[in-house]
C-alpha cells in the first residue's frame, strides 16, 4: 500500500503549503506504524491505563499514520523575544488545529474513496482535564510512527524540531511502517528547563498542574481568541526549528 501512504503524505503536504492562515509553515514531517505494534500496548503504562488502542478508534485497524506540521523559524523568534506568550503564537496554536482537523476530516473522505475506512480524534481538549492526561497521545503515537525522538521538554522533537502541531488517523489498511531515527535530536541544552516561565518544567519531569494554570491563564488573557491554552516557551529553544536530512 505504499501508494496510499504516498497518497497521504502528499494530501498533508499541499495542505500545509497551501493552507489560508497567518501562521506559515515548513515541509510537513509524516510516518507510519502498524496497528498492531506492540508500543500502542506500552502507552497504557506509559501514557496512561486510560490511553485508547487503534482498534478502539477504528474495529479492524490495520495502521496508524502522524504527521507534524512545523511552525516557520519568524512564528518561533517572535514568541521567543515576546516577555509573555505573543499573540502570533496563540493565534497558530488556534489555526493550526483547526488546520489539524479540517486535514483529518478531508484525508478520511478522500481515503473512503478509495474503500478505506480512516478514525481520528482532535488535535488537542482530548484529555481529562482532572489528571491532565490524554486518551490518545499524539505525540506518543508520532513517536511510534517514527516522526522523532522526546527531549528534556516532554515534546516530540522531529526532523524538522518541535515548534509546531500533531496530528493522527487509523486505518483500516495496510501500510509501510516508518523506520524510528536511529538519533536523539534534543541535544540535552536545558534552554527549555531555562525558558519555562513557571519552573514547572524540572529535571524530575514536568508538574502538569503548574503548568496547565499558566496555559489558562495564557487562554484568559487572549480571550477575544478561541480557547488558547498554549505557551510555546519550552519549544522555543534550539531543538524547536531543525533542518530535515
Amino acid at each position: 500500500m505504499e501508494e496510499i501512504a504516498k497518497l497521504i503524505t502528499s494530501f498533508i503536504t499541499k495542505k500545509a503549503t497551501r493552507a489560508s492562515t497567518q501562521t506559515r509553515y515548513r515541509s510537513p514531517v509524516v510516518g507510519f506504524a502498524a496497528a498492531q505494534d506492540p508500543l500502542f500496548g506500552e502507552l497504557k503504562t506509559i501514557a496512561s491505563p486510560k490511553h485508547l488502542q487503534p482498534e478502539d478508534l477504528l474495529p479492524g485497524a490495520k495502521a496508524v499514520a502522524a504527521f507534524f506540521l512545523p511552525f516557520d523559524r519568524e512564528l518561533v523568534e517572535i514568541n521567543r523575544r515576546h516577555a509573555y506568550v505573543s499573540r502570533q503564537w496563540a493565534q497558530a496554536y488556534v489555526e493550526t488545529n483547526r488546520l489539524i482537523a479540517e486535514i483529518c476530516r478531508e484525508l478520511a473522505g478522500e481515503l473512503t474513496k478509495r474503500g478505506i475506512n480512516a478514525a481520528y480524534q482532535m488535535p488537542t481538549h482530548n484529555f481529562d482535564r482532572e489528571e491532565l492526561i490524554s486518551f490518545w497521545s499524539h505525540k506518543h503515537v508520532a513517536f511510534i510512527c517514527g516522526l522523532g525522538t522526546f527531549g528534556k521538554n516532554t515534546q516530540l522533537i522531529t526532523c524538522q524540531g518541535c515548534a509546531g502541531r500533531l496530528g493522527s488517523l487509523v486505518l483500516d489498511c495496510p501500510l509501510p511502517p516508518s523506520p524510528r531515527p536511529g538519533k536523539e535530536f534534543c541535544k540535552n541544552c536545558r534552554y527549555c528547563q531555562k525558558a519555562c516561565p513557571t519552573g514547572a518544567l524540572q529535571e524530575k519531569g514536568l508538574d502538569k498542574k503548574l503548568c496547565y494554570r499558566h496555559l489558562l491563564a495564557v487562554a484568559a488573557f487572549y480571550s477575544d481568541l478561541p480557547l488558547s491554552d498554549v505557551c510555546g516557551k519550552c519549544a522555543n529553544g534550539p531543538c524547536a526549528v531543525l533542518e530535515a536530512e
